[in-house]
């Protein structure tokens, strides 16, 4: 494994600062440079963790002949056209979700990783929680014996999100591409199977009266391609605390996410009940970093690879059209 000096940038200093200070922990990596289109923002955050190359454009990070990995944390709407710009110009790319709002934007985005010869990870940040982990060591396991139905809700109470923030201003915005992403990543990844078709409906109660034009609440139907039925939602203005909703049912046992503790049964008695105690909640934004990088020193994927990256967003493309059309949409991934 190569220990050379790595250099990093940051575009977008909200969740970027986190980025800039997990980078800073990592031996052997240097954050030089630092974007915002705020400058008020750019220069809070570093002088607070101490970089010197300031930038309100983000090309002086991503034309910058000596940056190695651009973390790309920007508006969504930014997102592709950064991260086109990063490849094309030789650099390893972190990528807060979404990478695209709409799917030529998101083929132009794999052309150009492609193409680059670099690696690519977005922080599908879920896969990080010892919990969840946990989980998949046993589903993997075969303790849970065919997985038959999955369901994964985001239900987080951050409606000013998209109904004062610069979510709501964008030209289009998605909640699934924005929240449900990272569930419908967690269920693909906890069982191994591909999402094959989709049916999706939303409404838009909660936002009716606001600037946001979009549909604020989105169920969808999965179909995996070994059998497996999945359901997500994602919801914007849930009356209770931020909870990622996770129920795995197979063959030989049940998984019930809940706080503090998740609870497994492999019977329909009380003692076929067990309380699991792992930690959950318990990550922090920036624990794929460290992997991201390593795989660029080993010349190995990331353990979220490009594969998960472009597959996630496959789906949740379909979701959208599938609100849209109204009607059942069949997932045609990109790579």
């Amino acid at each position: 494994m190569s220990l050379k000096k790595l250099k990093a940038g940051v575009i977008g200093l909200g969740v970027g600062e986190q980025h800039v200070l997990t980078y800073q922990k990592i031996p052997n990596v240097d954050v030089v440079s630092v974007c915002d289109i705020n400058p008020a923002q750019l220069s809070v955050v570093a002088d607070r963790r101490d970089v010197p190359g300031r930038f309100e454009d983000y090309r002086a990070i991503t034309e910058d002949p000596d940056i190695d990995i651009v973390s790309i944390c920007s508006y969504d709407d930014a997102h592709a056209e950064q991260a086109i710009s990063a490849f094309n110009n030789g650099k390893h790319v972190f990528i807060e979700k979404p990478i695209a709002l709409n799917k030529k934007d998101a083929e132009a985005v794999i052309r150009a990783y492609s193409d680059s010869g670099k690696e690519i990870s977005s922080n599908l940040i879920l896969r990080s929680e010892p919990r969840f982990q946990e989980l998949k060591a046993e589903i993997d396991a075969g303790a849970y014996g065919e997985i038959v139905s999955i369901e994964g809700d985001y239900i987080h109470e951050i409606l000013w999100k998209i109904t004062e923030g610069w979510r709501g201003q964008m030209d289009f915005y998605c909640v699934t591409f924005g929240g449900g992403i990272h569930l419908i990543d967690l269920m693909r990844w906890l069982i191994g199977q591909e999402v094959t078709e989709v049916c999706s409906m939303g409404n838009k109660l909660l936002t009716r009266d606001s600037i946001y034009k979009y549909e604020d609440v989105i169920y969808s139907l999965l179909r995996f391609d070994r059998g497996a039925i999945g359901k997500t939602m994602s919801n914007f203005g849930p009356q209770r605390t931020k909870f990622h909703s996770l129920n795995v049912y197979g063959t030989k046992k049940t998984f019930i996410n809940d706080r503090p503790y998740a609870k497994t049964f492999d019977g329909d008695q009380a003692e076929n009940e067990t309380t699991i105690k792992t930690p959950y909640p318990a990550h922090n934004k920036g624990d794929l970093i460290p992997d991201f990088v390593e795989a660029i020193r080993e010349g190995r994927s990331p353990n979220v690879s490009a594969k998960d990256v472009f597959r996630v967003m496959d789906i949740c493309l379909a979701c959208w059209e599938a609100v849209k059309e109204q009607k059942t949409i069949q997932v045609n991934y990109s790579y």
